[in-house]
C-alpha cells in the first residue's frame, strides 16, 4: 500500500511541511537510506539523522526546529511516538481487513481456500493445503 503525506497527516492530525503529494510504502529507521520510506524523530539524540535520512517523510514534534536544510517532507504533530504508534495500528487494521487473492500468489490447484481469505503477493499455498475462513497470508 502507498500513502501520500497529506493522507498520513490527516490520519494523525498533523501538518505537512514540504511535498504533500510525496508517497511512501514502508516504515524505515531514520538512519536508513531507503527511498519511499516513512520515519519519525522523537528523541533529540537522533536529530543528526534527519539531515541525512533517505526517508521521504519524517514525523516530527511541533517544537522541532531544524538547524539545516532537510530533504524529507515533514509532518508536524504534538507527540511523534503516539502518532507513529497510532498510524501503525491503523495500517495493521487495514491490512487485516483485506480479502481476495493476489494474481502474484502461488496456489496449488489442490489447495482448499475458505471464505473471506486474503492471499497476498508472492504467498505460497502448497499441495493439499487447507485455508480456513478469514485466513490472511
Amino acid at each position: 500500500m502507498e500513502f501520500k503525506a497529506h493522507q498520513i497527516a490527516e490520519l494523525i492530525g498533523g501538518q505537512v511541511e514540504g511535498n504533500a503529494e510525496v508517497a511512501i510504502s514502508q516504515v524505515v529507521k531514520i538512519d536508513e537510506e531507503a527511498q519511499g520510506g516513512l520515519s519519525f524523530l522523537a528523541n533529540p539524540k537522533y536529530e543528526s539523522f534527519i539531515y541525512t535520512t533517505g526517508a521521504d517523510i519524517v514525523i516530527v514534534g511541533n517544537e522541532f526546529k531544524p538547524e539545516k536544510e532537510i530533504k524529507a517532507t515533514l509532518i508536524r504533530v504534538e507527540d511523534p511516538y503516539l502518532a507513529i504508534a497510532s498510524l501503525l495500528e491503523m495500517y495493521n487494521k487495514m491490512k487485516l481487513e483485506k480479502s481476495g487473492i493476489s494474481e502474484l500468489a502461488f496456489i496449488d490447484e489442490s489447495a482448499q481456500i475458505g471464505e473471506g481469505v486474503y492471499i497476498g503477493e508472492f504467498a505460497f499455498v502448497g499441495k493439499d493445503a487447507v485455508l480456513g475462513d478469514g485466513v490472511k497470508l
